[in-house]
This record gives structure tokens, sequence and C-alpha cells, in this order.
């Protein structure tokens, strides 16, 4: 039956050709989809964890203080030693965020300015990814900021500028004049629109000296969404290092709303992947129909011959499984190879590129595909063949003999 199904394919080489194509530009498309969307969700999570780091470390129950000295870290620098300690491998900042209003040139904006101390390779990552103007504070300057460059729009100041920054109800001096050396993009309006960038010490020194608010630590080894789950580990450690006080998550669960967008990507890829086989699916069917039409006589006579309606509705259903997997295997090389180039990077053209940096998104993305997304690929495509030739299979197998034999088209 293998061998006759094999035959009856070709017997119509064209229309054979046309179906096996069609299956083979949907897996095509589709590796190419999964591959982008793979691509999108890698840029989002390098953004996020740029940001927010992998891991973060707080107080226990810091989101649920009032009070602004009841969110600290105090003795900063035994915490950062232990962290480091427990976690030599990990990129680490430490942050002093402090609630303030921002004035310059007549103007005010409330903000949340930021006081960091990075280690060499995040400082330098930093200054990269946000520094559009000008230098970052040094890593012991009190007097440089650097204004988001919409903040600095909007309260009309530029590089060298004076601004004064009032911080009531905090732990140091609660008020600082400083010198804008830098201008910061992040990437999204609001952000730009509400930070400013200081030295730690210069933050302590404003709002709470040798305390941090939290500490971010980032893995350079993980890079890819789907090297994610090592980020547990890591955290049960340091958890374990440094005792109920403190409480360590990970980016999940400190940008809750982008993770879950993260995790809805593939399931809505896999949704427009099944529309696409639905439709190549059509073409399948067609193509076995026609083909059972032509060869009902010949039909009646195998079955005459001793072939049961099993084996009939068998042969039917491996034509169009072999047309399905011949096609999915093009379809499949063409699409892997694809996608083996554009795994070493690649950029949509402007302004899509700029689009997408304003998004957030950075500038060179790369492709890949999970071997789930290989094997939902698959069951689309047995599911395809399958479900296209039921029909046909059904009609092939309710023939009598006698009458398909006596079958004129």
């Amino acid at each position: 039956m293998f061998a006759l199904a094999w035959r009856n394919i070709w017997r119509k080489r064209g229309r054979s050709l046309m179906t096996a194509g069609a299956i083979a530009l949907v897996v095509l498309i589709t590796f190419l989809f999964f591959g982008l969307g793979t691509a999108v969700d890698n840029g989002l999570y390098q953004r996020l964890t740029e940001r927010a780091g992998h891991l973060q470390v707080h107080v226990t129950g810091y989101r649920d203080v009032r009070e602004f000295a009841d969110g600290l870290i105090y003795n900063a620098a035994a915490v950062q030693h232990q962290i480091q300690a427990t976690l030599p491998e990990a990129e680490w900042v430490a942050a002093l965020d402090v609630p303030g209003l921002l004035e310059g040139d007549g103007r005010s904006r409330g903000i949340v300015l930021s006081g960091m101390a990075h280690s060499p390779a995040l400082r330098a990552q930093f200054s990269d990814t946000h520094l559009v103007a000008g230098t970052l504070p040094e890593l012991n300057d009190l007097q440089g900021i650097a204004l988001g460059s919409r903040l600095a729009r909007a309260l009309r100041v530029e590089l060298g500028d004076t601004v004064y920054l009032y911080a009531p109800g905090t732990l140091g001096f609660g008020a600082a004049a400083y010198t804008v050396v830098g201008l910061l993009d992040y990437g999204e309006a609001s952000l730009d629109a509400r930070s400013a960038f200081v030295s730690l010490a210069a933050a302590q020194e404003l709002a709470a000296p040798d305390a941090v608010s939290r500490f971010g630590l980032q893995f350079p080894h993980i890079t890819r969404l789907i090297d994610d789950a090592r980020i547990l580990a890591y955290q049960e450690a340091l958890s374990a290092a440094l005792g109920p006080a403190y409480t360590v998550e990970t980016w999940r669960q400190v940008e809750p709303a982008m993770a879950a967008t993260i995790e809805l990507t593939e399931p809505m890829m896999a949704v427009f992947a099944a529309i696409f086989f639905v439709l190549a699916g059509l073409l399948v069917t067609n193509t076995i129909y026609l083909s059972l039409i032509e060869r009902i006589r010949e039909f009646g006579v195998i079955m005459a011959l001793g072939a049961n309606r099993r084996q009939v509705i068998g042969m039917v259903l491996t034509e169009s499984l072999l047309l399905c997997l011949a096609g999915a295997a093009v379809g499949a090389a063409f699409g892997g190879i694809s996608l083996a180039f554009m795994a070493q990077g690649f950029s949509f053209p402007e302004p899509l590129a700029s689009a997408y940096a304003e998004l957030g998104l950075p500038r060179v993305f790369y492709a890949g595909i999970s071997l789930s997304q290989v094997l939902t690929v698959l069951v689309f495509t047995l599911a395809t063949a399958i479900l296209a030739a039921l029909i046909p299979a059904r009609a092939a197998g309710k023939l009598e003999p006698v009458e398909a034999m006596r079958f004129t088209a």
C-alpha cells in the first residue's frame, strides 16, 4: 500500500508538487515566524534584565512600606559583600531610589532620582545603552547629574546647567544642587521624562547615608529566555545566604506584566501558525479528493483483488502524509538554514529599527527556535495530513468494488 500511495502521488506530478510546495511554504513561514518571535522575546528579555537585573534584593516587605526609611537596606556594604561572596559570577548594581522635586530654569518636575554604583561591566553597558550626550557622574562625584533627555527638555536645561533637587522626608540633607553632565535615553517616554541619575555617594548624602533601596544582579552568561530557568538556583542560594530579612526576586516577580506578555508570545504564534496550516490543509484535501475521483475504478480493482476497507483508507491517509511530510521536510530545511543565518544577528531596516528602539527593543535581534516549537510544527503537519485526508479516505472506504469498476468520470 505504501508503494501504491507513493506511485499515486506522482501520477499528477504538477498538482502534487504544488501541494507539497504549499506545505513547504507554510512550514518555512512558520519557522521564520517562530524565529522572529523568539528574537523579539530575547530582545525584550535582554532589555528587561539590563534594566531590572535577573535578580533583585530588597528588604522583606518593601512593597508594603509607606515611609521612605522603612524600605531601605542599611549597612549596604556588608550586604553587598555577602552577595558577591555567594554569587561571584554576577555583575551587580547598588541603587538608592529617591523621590523628589527637580527644578531648573524656573520649571519643576516630580522625579525618581537614582543613585547607582555599578560593577565596571554594568557601568559600561549602562553608558552604551542609555547615554546620548556628555558623561555619567563618576563613582564619588557629589555634584554631577545625568537627566533623561525628555526631562531635560521639559526643564529647559542643557549640559553644564545647574538644577536643584528637593527630597523632603529623607534621612540626609534633603536638598542639593547638581550640574548636568549627561543626557540619557531610556527608550521609553515615561522613563525619560521622570528619571535622573547621580552617583550612589551623592544620593546617599542627599537621602540615606550608607543605605540603598535595592541590589540588582545580572548574569552575563544568561542572555536568552530559554536559559532563564537557571536563575532559580541562584535565587535559592542567595535567599539562603541573606536570610529572612531580605527578599530575593527574579525579574518575573519584579516585572510581572512584561513577564506575562512574553509568556503569551508563543501561544499567540502557535494560533497564527495553526491558521496557516488550515489554509494549506484545504489545498491538500482538494488534491487528495481529485486524486480519488480520478482513480475510483482503480480502487474498485484493488478491493476486488482482496484489499479491505481499512487498507484502502490507509492508502489514502498515507498519500496525504507523504505529501505533507515531504513538503514539511523541504520547508524545515530552508527554514533552518535561514534561522542559522539570522541567529548571528540581524537588524530591521530604518525607520522600523528606530521605532523598535523607541519601544525599548534592541536594534540587533538574534533569531532562534526551540525544540517545543519544532515539535509544534511537526504536530501541525501531521494533523493537517490526517484531517485533510479524512473526507477523501472515508469516501474511498465506502466504495463498492463492482460499482467502482463500472465508474466513468
